[in-house]
């Protein structure tokens, strides 16, 4: 093709030609006059398109001879892998011509889709897949994948907004689980898209999490949630808080707390704890005072399902996520005294494991509540000292697979909570252990009652 005319684009408005007729296409091509940015688009759609994965029934569920249909799609995305390969080598030849950042964006969503084991990837396409990753990362002028979503600089745009507008088609209510690639790739590029960069997507992002955390598959729910998470710590306050988008985002995640499975409730806690001190911002500047609010709420469900919790795995996510409750409540952690006590003597009377996940997080709770409630302690020594003392007999007489420094550091978390006790209670706990240190003779609950004696 010479000359300064337009190019002829033989594949415009056309079925995708076979593999070798376009690779023989692409190189008769001139590199100084490249095909327009329309062709190029269409050729990138049609090189994806072909060698998408299976698509699925509209609730996600799989036609048969899904096994057959997804080897074929790995088969012709090897082919499709090295044409897009082609194609971006022959563009980048094109001197003072960028690459379309549309043909960019296709070329990732095909890597994205293939790079990983997939039920419709094998081995030869996820290595074309990396390397047209690598490849197009290159063509854009950029050192890394992050750089290339993102843009170079704030004022740049980064080449998140042309994949988000490829697949917004494919996010919809109605579409997103046709495609099993489209939450792949929407989940992949959206972490790794970060303030300042992430604020101007945020129409754009939002719905697709939510829909993600509302589907009824327990995977999907995760993953919505820590796209949720990601979204809340990459968009400023202010902007979630505009048209109540936290609290869409808030109500969203209080809803899976009655979930009963521990990796969704943990994401879910995990991203409360950031978003809920951007709503309490929210209320401050809209005048509304701290009388109660959205920490409480969910503090008050969190220790009702705690109380009568029996799963380890959910009371070691509660537990390790409980300190942090308390810290931010700071005082007004007094609201929720009597439930609170309730859960850290049951969990400190029940051992869950060798790793004692739960009882630390519930010796940490412990220790925060008396630095921040602790004029309340007082009337609550009794059955405190009682429990951290049974505690101590039970990690030092207890035979089991805990491991030693796992006993140590339970014998360590029970004595610092029986100094605090005793500062906040005036020396009644030394006055309390003086008369157990003679009448006791085992070396280790001697050694914590002297720390106990011996702190100032």
């Amino acid at each position: 093709m010479e000359g300064s005319g337009p190019s002829p684009e033989p594949w415009a408005g056309r079925a995708l030609p076979e593999p070798a007729a376009l690779a023989a296409l692409l190189d008769a091509a001139d590199p100084r006059c490249p095909p327009g940015p329309a062709a190029l688009a269409e050729l990138a759609a049609a090189l994806g398109a072909s060698a998408a994965p299976p698509r699925r029934e509209r609730d996600g569920a799989e036609p048969r001879g899904q096994d057959a249909a997804g080897a074929a799609a790995a088969e012709r995305a090897e082919r499709a892998g090295s044409l897009f390969l082609l194609l971006l080598q022959k563009l980048e030849a094109a001197r003072g011509c960028p690459v379309p950042r549309t043909v960019l964006g296709h070329a990732f969503i095909f890597a994205v889709t293939h790079k990983d084991e997939r039920p419709w990837s094998t081995a030869r396409s996820r290595a074309v897949a990396r390397e047209l990753l690598e490849r197009l990362v290159r063509a854009a002028g950029c050192a890394s994948v992050e750089e290339f979503l993102q843009g170079k600089d704030e004022d740049e745009q980064g080449g998140f907004g042309a994949v988000m507008g490829l697949l917004k088609q494919e996010l919809t209510k109605d579409t997103w689980k046709c495609n099993p690639a489209s939450k792949v790739v929407f989940s992949w590029a959206l972490l790794r898209v970060r303030r300042p960069w992430l604020c101007p997507h945020l129409e754009r992002v939002l719905p697709p999490a939510l829909l993600l955390s509302d589907d009824f598959q327990e995977e999907n729910k995760v993953l919505g949630v820590r796209c949720l998470h990601h979204i809340v710590l990459n968009v400023p306050g202010a902007d979630l808080c505009q048209f109540n988008r936290a609290q869409v985002v808030f109500h969203a995640l209080y809803n899976h707390l009655y979930s009963r499975e521990a990796p969704l409730i943990q994401a879910v806690l995990l991203c409360l704890l950031d978003l809920l001190p951007v709503m309490e911002r929210c209320q401050r500047h809209q005048g509304h005072g701290r009388a109660t609010g959205p920490w409480d709420q969910v503090l008050q469900l969190v220790l009702t399902h705690m109380e009568a919790e029996h799963r380890l795995a959910l009371r070691r996510v509660y537990a390790g996520t409980l300190p942090a409750f308390v810290t931010r409540l700071g005082i007004l952690i007094v609201r929720h005294l009597k439930r609170l006590e309730r859960v850290i003597l049951g969990y400190l009377e029940v051992s869950d494991g060798p790793e004692e996940e739960a009882r630390l997080g519930i010796l940490e709770t412990l220790q925060r509540t008396i630095e921040h409630a602790w004029p309340r302690m007082p009337c609550r020594l009794p059955v405190l000292l009682q429990a951290l003392l049974r505690l101590i007999w039970d990690v030092h007489t207890e035979r089991g697979p805990t491991p030693e420094p796992v006993r140590a550091a339970l014998l360590q978390g029970a004595t610092q909570s029986l100094i605090l006790l005793d500062r906040c209670c005036h020396g009644q706990v030394k006055v309390l252990l003086q008369g157990l240190q003679g009448s006791c003779q085992e070396s280790r609950v001697q050694e914590c009652l002297r720390k106990v004696q011996e702190s100032t």
